[in-house]
């Protein structure tokens, strides 16, 4: 089966909760991530809130993207 992000939620500064396909959810702080030409314009905070799901996984206007087993990998896993 392939890893996707089947939803996504800001939560704040540079974190985003992320469920995916497998069940799991995880949180994301993506601060120390935002390095490259792509990824530098994000972080203008108002720029990275304005991602979307696209290809299965989280996406931002510029093209920027992150793999989702790369999400999967970095995040927090979420305590019940």
């Amino acid at each position: 089966m392939f890893l996707e992000v089947n939803n996504a939620e800001y939560i704040k500064d540079y974190k985003i909760h992320l469920w995916f396909n497998n069940g799991t959810e995880k949180t994301v702080d993506l601060k120390n991530q935002l390095e490259g030409t792509v990824f530098k314009p994000l972080k203008n905070i108002e720029l990275f809130k304005k991602f979307k799901i696209k290809f299965n996984t989280i996406e931002w206007e510029n093209g920027a993207d992150f793999a989702p087993e790369y999400l999967f990998e970095i995040g927090e896993d979420m305590i019940s």
